[in-house]
């Protein structure tokens, strides 16, 4: 849920101006409204030391940097021209000078090579690989058909003194940044301090004067919950100070206020952007439909123990993200357990699992594959959960007479769909079902094409309405078949994860030659994680997708809002 703000207003003596900002690091819960980019001089020349700081970390980080990529391009060209001159060999240039002998560098493809040249130059063959034949002139070479090859500008042996020397220095530079590595803790924490300059330098400059500059202004927000504390430290401060409940109009900061689980996904809404001050928070929608979704689109449990294994493993190195990734690894094997599939073998044929066998996922529903089925079902449940989440919040925003539209719209297909399922499982019989559905399309009708806006001509209200019913209509089926790809991708895994399994068992015969169980090894274990990493970016991308369209669209979802960021240290 989106956590209420209060605002503040400061006014206080300029010359305390940095003192007050000071404090309001050391307290780190007041997001002082403030420039977003560089101001002057002195906040871009911060920016640039920032930008510079973190480049140097991720060099430290990567192993390398732009001397090491300057290092690494000249050795590349010393291999180069070493290549190129490595065919002639190497020859005493001094001793051949002072016999008074020149000589004349040529080359030819091999089949071209005429025999006959030998009668009339003094020809010595270099080196001859069958394609192509290297050879010199000594003394004159007028009139030779083949244009003439540069000498060589360097001897080899001294070339390849260079090239050592140059790899001996890349080596012991790579060694240094390894040993840097140790510094990178405290290069983050000289990061951190100029990134919290930087904040305060831009709150600052975003301060208002007043009384001829002798007087500042500055507005900021903080989450509700920290009211009481923040007013004893602000009634221990040299300032005037006022507070507001946070309304829309202020532009307040985003913070959302979730438990452990959704907080988990928090990273996803972020990176489609937060919301508006006065609309809904998505991730608790998103936390469990991702979830549900990338465990579809995976479908495997064996898959589900790996990224369970994974999360757990590199516990260090995903940081905030190994939660996420074990409890999708989780959710993925509940669910590739439901789809009796474990690295793509189909445990229903199991015998230890036969007493269970009822929890299974039936392979048909209705005459049509199950696991096909289920993601329609699942997709139209998680759009109908849109529709109403829309409705809430256009009620919320809106009032009741201002959304009737919506409200037209959500009775019509939520309604629908409801009493369509209680319909197919016999909950109620035909005459009260084709009640219910008139009652439904009347007062819907009413809201879509005579309601929509209770300020506008009624007829204009009609126009509108059929073009939104177009609209819906064609767009709402596209959006339920989009669900579609969480069968498609699930079956694309387990197919591509059997076709694996059957060339290693084809390989191993019968299992009686030890020789054959290592390829079989290697082509199960390579198949496989080929596998899962591709069936882990489908799950991931996906998901997003139907999360980030079809449920935001239909729910009315827009990212208006900025975060949370208070000053602090």
């Amino acid at each position: 849920m989106i956590e209420k703000m209060t605002k503040y207003s400061f006014v206080l003596l300029s010359v305390d101006k940095e003192e007050f900002l000071s404090r309001l690091q050391e307290l780190g819960l007041v997001d002082i409204t403030r420039s977003e980019k560089p101001v002057d001089d002195r906040t871009s020349a911060m920016l640039g030391g920032i930008e510079a700081q973190r480049k140097l970390i991720s060099e430290i980080e990567a192993g390398t940097d732009s001397t090491l990529a300057g290092m690494k391009e000249n050795l590349k060209d010393l291999q180069k021209t070493a290549g190129s001159i490595r065919v002639w060999g190497d020859w005493d240039r001094k001793a051949l000078a002072e016999t008074g002998l020149v000589l004349h560098f040529y080359s030819a493809p091999s089949k071209r090579f005429n025999p006959a040249w030998e009668q009339d130059y003094a020809i010595q063959t270099v080196q001859d690989d069958g394609k192509t034949c290297w050879f010199v002139i000594v003394g004159d070479n007028a009139g030779f058909p083949i244009k003439e090859l540069p000498e060589p500008s360097q001897e080899l042996k001294a070339l390849e003194a260079e090239i050592k020397r140059q790899e001996d220095a890349i080596d012991a530079y790579v060694s240094s940044l390894e040993a840097r590595k140790a510094d990178i803790p405290g290069l983050q924490k000289q990061l951190a301090g100029q990134q919290a300059e930087l904040s305060r330098a831009l709150a600052s400059a975003a301060g208002e004067n007043a009384a001829e500059n002798l007087l500042t202004v500055f507005e900021g927000f903080a989450p509700v919950g920290c009211d009481a504390g923040l007013e004893k430290d602000f009634d221990a401060m040299d300032i005037v100070w006022f507070k507001d409940a946070a309304v829309l109009e202020d532009n307040p900061p985003i913070e959302f206020k979730n438990n452990r689980f959704v907080k988990m996904f928090e990273v996803l809404t972020d990176m489609y952007g937060r919301p508006a001050y006065n609309g809904f928070d998505p991730t608790p929608y998103i936390a469990i439909f991702f979830m549900l979704f990338f465990a579809f689109c995976m479908g495997d449990a064996g898959y589900g123990l790996i990224l369970i294994a994974l999360g757990l493993g590199l516990k260090k190195a995903l940081g905030d993200l190994s939660p996420l990734v074990v409890t999708l690894g989780v959710a993925t094997t509940v669910i590739g357990f439901l789809f009796h599939t474990f690295f793509s073998m189909d445990i229903a044929q199991w015998q230890m699992f036969a007493p269970i066998k009822g929890i299974f996922l039936p392979s048909k529903i209705a005459g049509y594959d199950g696991t096909m089925v289920l993601s329609l079902i699942v997709g139209i449940v998680h759009l109908c959960i849109a529709m109403v989440v829309k409705t809430y919040t256009a009620t919320k925003q809106n009032g009741f007479l201002g959304s009737l539209g919506t409200w037209g719209w959500t009775l019509l297909i939520v309604g629908g769909v409801i009493v369509g399922t209680f319909a197919l499982l016999g909950v109620i019989d035909k005459g009260i079902t084709k009640m219910i559905i008139i009652v439904l399309g009347v007062l819907s009708a009413i809201g879509i094409f005579l309601l929509n806006d209770i300020h506008r001509n009624p007829l204009a209200n009609i126009g509108s309405g059929l073009w939104e019913t177009y609209n819906t209509i064609t767009g709402l089926l596209g959006d339920v078949l989009s669900y579609l790809r969480l069968y498609a991708l699930g079956l694309a895994g387990s197919m591509l994860g059997k076709a694996f399994n059957d060339i290693g068992s084809m390989v191993l015969g019968d299992g009686s030659s030890i020789g054959l169980w290592i390829p079989f090894i290697l082509i199960i274990l390579v198949g496989h994680t080929l596998n899962i990493a591709m069936a882990a970016l489908g799950a991931f991308v996906h998901p997003l997708r139907l999360n980030f369209l079809e449920f935001f669209k239909n729910s009315g979802y827009e990212a208006a809002g900025r975060n949370y960021n208070p000053l602090k240290k």
